[in-house]
């Protein structure tokens, strides 16, 4: 009973519209058997046969209405007057056509066979302009009208200037009127997108929005790089008009435009932005349907990890943290809940080998991304025994869980600071790609190191220290003025991160290109020049550790791309764990920079062929460690019981 009670007012909602539509076109097609025959008789109403133009009409309204219902015409599959239900009426014309000229025969010829066929091109002609008329009609009424809204040039007329016209027209509260398009290609110079003009290119820019009077100015390019934002920016700052931009290729993830996403043009925008392309079918290969475990979620590269993989249906997403508010705000992020009751949000710390095994035991995990680390330089030359704690023995418990639990795939994330490493954060990442190395020749899986430079608008980067600076009244801080870096967006970054995780590697370090890089000086005079009130740049020096230029590969490592172009291969000597058991936390400072150095740096120490504890066969004939004992374990050789990380 219920069912029929909620079914009843869904057809009786429907039904009337699509009774009016196959009305409808059967009146244009009886309308066009009229003026068919009539042209056929040049126009002598006395010769035209009413009785049988009638009949044949009414057969004609069966079979296109049949047609139409198998094509779709009236089933509500499309929305009315699109593309696709002009193609269907299209294939119901060239079926109805043929079959009425065949009942025509069978019933007596009751209209001039020549009228049947001029009736099937009217007919389409008329149902398509009904059609037409409607849409413009629907348009005119959700157009927003121009003095309820902000106007606004749009650059660009493509498809994503396409999709953005599209989004500000066909909403009455769209807070935007599109007046005039920008476009370089000459092509393009008479080009109007529901009936916005093309008016000029991007050099005519301030006479456009002067002769139109727009208020903002929108980029509308979604694959546009940061060298075309900032030369748009630079046209559009004299103009006293607000300039706004759609989401990269990246953060849009395949879906179109909406007016939503017209926001300000970020420092983001400014220095990182690209197009990434991706092989879905190979991602989709090793993440879809597989369980995957995710370090350091509650971080701003982890986090954007969660968010990716979630696209791509894994069978399930295991998001580690030892924060649990950054636990709180990825799964915010995901679901909108947050209501930390999934058993897939874990808090667990890397450095606690008993919580990983447990963690490993209980879900299962396919694929590990390892994105877990102190990351601040500074802090770790101040404070190395933290960089051995966190960055190196935790991976390597990583690493080692990983075999244990036959873990298929793990990506390590890492550094451009580990090239050609000079600090303690760089040694410390150069020490887990080696690592990283031996673990895959244990491993009958893939396990390798992705490294990249600075990941804009994530936590402790430069833009967020800039603006926090400029919050205060400033002055911003630079450390030297010809000081340069290379900058992603972390929605790049990890977009190449995942990318990279489905190549072939065999415990390779995969460098991710990073573009041109950046001199720190003009950002901070970028962002001091936006500000409201003037903002001094203070030059403090370099710090301990710290370089003019950081480099993406080492002296040794070619830019050799043998799958993506943006990411390079490069091969890692070995480091068995084993010889951690050379470092103690508690030795001091300067001691232990200079061993972190000189693992970093030391020739191949591949994993010896009996390690500590029974070992077990793997099918490609290697030999793949037992979990070791306790007592046997780096991490316990090299830190002293009252101190153990």
């Amino acid at each position: 009973m219920q069912a029929r009670r909620s079914a009843s007012p869904w057809f009786a909602s429907v039904l009337p519209g699509r009774a009016a539509r196959a009305g409808t076109d059967a009146l244009a097609l009886a309308a066009a058997l009229l003026i068919a025959t009539l042209l056929r008789h040049d126009g002598r109403f006395g010769e035209v046969d009413f009785r049988g133009l009638v009949a044949l009409s009414a057969v004609a309204a069966l079979v296109h209405t049949a047609a139409g219902i198998h094509f779709g015409l009236y089933t509500g599959r499309w929305a009315y007057g699109c593309f696709e239900e002009i193609a269907a009426l299209v294939k119901t014309a060239v079926v109805v056509t043929p079959a009425l000229f065949l009942l025509d025969t069978l019933l007596g010829r009751l209209v001039p066979r020549s009228a049947i066929i001029a009736a099937g091109l009217i007919a389409l002609v008329f149902a398509a302009g009904v059609r037409y008329a409607v849409r413009l009609l629907k348009d005119s009424r959700l157009r927003p009208r121009p003095e309820h809204g902000i106007r606004v040039v749009v650059m660009g007329a493509g498809e994503g200037a396409t999709q953005v016209i599209r989004a500000m027209l066909r909403s009455p509260r769209s807070p935007y009127v599109p007046v005039a398009l920008l476009d370089d290609d000459p092509a393009k110079r008479t080009y109007r997108i529901m009936g916005v003009p093309v008016a000029g290119n991007r050099d005519a820019m301030a006479e456009v929005v002067r002769r139109f009077d727009a208020e903002a100015v929108v980029i509308a390019i979604p694959s546009a790089g940061a060298e075309l934002i900032r030369a748009l920016t630079d046209l559009a700052r004299p103009l006293n008009a607000d300039l706004k931009v759609v989401p990269p290729v990246v953060e849009l993830f395949g879906r179109k435009v909406r007016v939503e996403d017209i926001r300000p043009v970020s420092h983001e925008d400014l220095l990182g932005r690209r197009e990434i392309g991706i092989d879905l079918a190979a991602v989709a290969g090793y993440l879809e349907g597989r369980r995957v475990l995710v370090t350091g979620a509650g971080g701003s590269i982890g986090s954007e990890l969660c968010r990716q993989v979630a696209r791509f249906n894994p069978a399930q997403l295991i998001m580690l943290d030892r924060d649990e508010s950054g636990l709180h705000a990825v799964q915010l992020s995901l679901d909108g809940r947050g209501m930390l009751d999934d058993r897939n949000l874990v808090v667990a710390d890397i450095r606690d080998q008993q919580r990983l095994d447990e963690v490993f035991a209980e879900h299962k995990p396919h694929v590990v991304f390892h994105a877990a680390a102190l990351k601040h330089l500074p802090l770790l030359e101040m404070h190395p025994s933290e960089a051995l704690k966190t960055n190196i023995i935790g991976t390597y418990q990583i690493l080692q869980t990983a075999l244990r639990h036959n873990v298929d795939r793990l990506v390590n994330i890492s550094t451009d600071k580990a090239a050609d490493p000079c600090s303690v954060l760089g040694y410390s990442k150069r020490i887990t790609e080696r690592l990283t190395a031996a673990a895959d020749a244990l491993s009958t899986g893939t396990y390798c190191s992705v490294r990249f430079g600075n990941v804009l608008g994530s936590r402790g980067s430069v833009l967020t220290a800039f603006a926090a600076q400029v919050e205060s009244g400033g002055p911003i801080t630079v450390t030297h003025p010809d000081v340069n870096r290379y900058f992603m967006t972390v929605q790049e970054a990890v977009r190449l991160v995942v990318q990279a995780g489905a190549l072939d590697s065999a415990g390779e370090v995969l460098v991710l290109d990073m573009g041109e890089p950046v001199r720190i000086a003009d950002v901070a005079k970028r962002i001091a020049d936006a500000a409201d009130q003037h903002i001094q740049i203070v030059y403090t020096g370099l710090r301990p550790g710290e370089k003019i230029a950081e480099i993406l590969l080492g002296p040794d490592e070619p830019d050799h791309r043998p799958n993506h172009p943006l990411i390079s291969q490069a091969p890692v000597p070995p480091l068995d764990g084993a010889v951690l058991s050379l470092l103690d936390p508690a030795a001091p400072r300067a001691d232990l920079i200079a061993v972190l150095h000189w693992l970093a740096e030391s020739p191949a120490l591949p994993v010896r062929e009996t390690s500590p504890g029974p070992a077990t066969a793997v099918p490609n004939g290697r030999h793949r460690p037992a979990p070791v004992s306790k007592q046997r374990h780096p991490q316990a050789a090299a830190v002293p019981p009252a101190r153990r990380p």
